[in-house]
C-alpha cells in the first residue's frame, strides 16, 4: 500500500497529537510552577477572604428567608430537629436510669438476690454505660 512506511500504517493526525501533548506538558509545568509560589498563595487567600466576607450577608439573608418559608409551610427547621434530638437523648438517658433502678430493686427483692447480690449490681452499671455510649 502507498500509505505504509516500514510495515506500519501512516497516521496523518499523529503529528497533531504530539504537538497537543507537548503543548499540554508545557502548560502543566507552567501551572505547577505558578501555583507553587508564595505570591499565588497570598493572592488566592485574599480572594477567598473577600469572597467569604461578601457572601456572609447573602448567606444569612438566604437562611432567614428559608426559615420564614419553612415556618409558613409548617415544616421543621434544622434548629427544630436539633432540639428534638436533644430531648430524645435526654428521655433515653432517663429511661436508662429508671431501668437501672428497677434492676436494683428487682435484685433486692428477689429471693435469689441473697445468694448473688454483688454479681447483679456489678452488671447493671456496665449495661447503663454501654447504652449511654451508644446514644451519643
Amino acid at each position: 500500500m502507498p500509505n505504509e512506511t516500514n510495515g506500519a500504517q501512516f497516521d496523518p493526525l499523529n503529528s497533531f497529537r504530539q504537538m497537543r501533548d507537548a503543548y499540554l506538558d508545557v502548560w502543566a509545568k507552567a501551572m505547577v510552577d505558578t501555583v507553587n509560589t508564595e505570591a499565588y498563595a497570598k493572592a488566592t487567600g485574599s480572594m477567598l477572604d473577600t469572597y467569604l466576607a461578601m457572601s456572609g450577608p447573602f448567606r444569612e439573608a438566604v437562611e432567614k428567608g428559608l426559615l420564614q418559608a419553612l415556618q409558613q409551610l409548617n415544616l421543621p427547621s434544622r434548629v427544630d430537629f436539633m432540639g428534638l434530638a436533644e430531648r430524645l437523648t435526654n428521655l433515653e438517658m432517663r429511661l436508662d436510669d429508671m431501668d437501672a433502678k428497677l434492676d436494683r430493686m428487682e435484685a433486692a427483692l428477689s429471693p435469689a438476690a441473697a445468694r448473688r447480690p454483688a454479681a447483679r449490681a456489678a452488671a447493671t452499671p456496665n449495661r447503663r454505660a454501654s447504652r449511654r455510649r451508644r446514644t451519643k
